[in-house]
């Protein structure tokens, strides 16, 4: 009998201790070894937290598990973002997010040693913020160096991701959001063609002049902002020095009138050179547009370039897109056209970076 219970005992302890283990360490989200790239609030030293869809953060550990402390903002009570994982070389994975608080397992059963995870918001501004708790783990590392190439993607609904994915839940289902994914939108897509950071600057609906869906801002409005629906926060320019600008807008703003059209592009180009004096900008037609939203846009986009050369910014490029890409929710790109998107972008700004 008491070898029994000296079995029984030595097994609880045993499986006390290999949960112990599972359980790990809590390391916050203000941790020195937790990466965020985008545009991020420290406001709350100890909470980080972004609205823009496609910030990203990464984290490095030993062990064979991780999981995420994470809030959501949860917007009228039943917005929820989603965020998309990327464990090692694995595929990237898609999950939404169900309270206001949540823990969730980002990888568990993983082999003995270092990992890498990427923790990317796949939805936007308007579906409220995120808040990074913490991560548990075996061992936080500090992680690698960032990618030296930076770019930035500027623009609406198309550059967001929106609209794009109907992995789990079709067109027309679910909630607006519900088919976003920013993680494979045409910007983080390139960025990751070209081993580079990225930024997302984007708002759906938005327009350079005129806005859709009774939208009561426009870029230039809330561009310097953390938060560009709403916030009034700004943005530090000094904390992103981005290589390469693109610039997507006019979808929203349809055709115009040539010369007001002309002359608000190239006011927003000199704010953009006034925060980035180094950077090059590159003008994108819309990846959706129609042959004549298309074509106005080349007109738009060439004078503005030769407006600009004029004035001694030559530091400028343009690309216009090769078709129409509109197979995603209402009339969106596709996750597979952002591939073929970013492809065509790629190819460009290997050859005007000689990257």
């Amino acid at each position: 009998m008491k070898k029994l219970i000296l079995f029984l005992c030595l097994s609880l302890v045993l499986i006390v201790a290999a949960n112990a283990k599972e359980i790990g360490n809590f390391y916050p989200g203000n941790h020195s070894f937790i990466q965020y790239t985008g545009r991020v609030d420290f406001s709350n030293t100890t909470k980080p937290k972004f609205w823009a869809s496609g910030v990203y953060l990464q984290i490095k550990f030993s062990g064979t598990f991780c999981t995420l402390q994470i809030n959501d903002e949860m917007l009228w009570g039943k917005i929820h973002n989603y965020l998309e994982i990327k464990v090692d070389d694995q595929p990237a994975y898609r999950i939404q997010l169900k309270d206001k608080e949540n823990s969730v397992t980002l990888a568990q059963g993983l082999r003995k040693g270092e990992h890498t995870i990427i923790i990317c918001k796949n939805t936007e501004f308007e579906n409220g913020f995120v808040e990074i708790v913490g991560v548990t783990c075996d061992k936080l590392l500090k992680p690698n160096p960032k990618q030296k190439r930076k770019l930035e993607f500027i623009g609406d609904s198309i550059t967001c991701g929106a609209a794009s994915d109907e992995s789990e839940i079709k067109c027309d289902k679910g909630q607006w959001h519900d088919q976003h994914n920013a993680y494979m939108a045409y910007g983080p897509t390139t960025a990751r063609n070209l081993n580079a950071q990225w930024h997302l600057s984007s708002v759906s609906g938005i327009g350079l002049m005129h806005s859709c869906c009774d939208k009561k801002i426009i870029m230039p409005q809330v561009f310097d902002k953390i938060n560009m629906a709403k916030d009034s926060i700004k943005w530090d320019f000094k904390l992103y020095q981005p290589d390469v600008v693109t610039v997507c807008l006019g979808q929203n703003d349809g055709v115009q009138d040539s010369i007001q059209f002309t002359s608000a592009y190239v006011k927003f180009a000199k704010s953009l050179r006034s925060y980035y004096p180094n950077a090059k900008l590159v003008f994108l037609s819309s990846p959706m547009a129609s042959k004549e939203l298309k074509a106005a846009l080349v007109r738009y986009i060439s004078a503005v370039k030769e407006n600009l050369k004029l004035s001694g910014d030559t530091n400028t490029g343009a690309y216009f897109f090769a078709k129409q890409y509109s197979k995603g929710c209402g009339g969106h790109p596709s996750v597979a056209e952002h591939k073929q998107i970013g492809a065509e972008l790629t190819t460009y700004l290997k050859k005007i970076m000689r990257w």
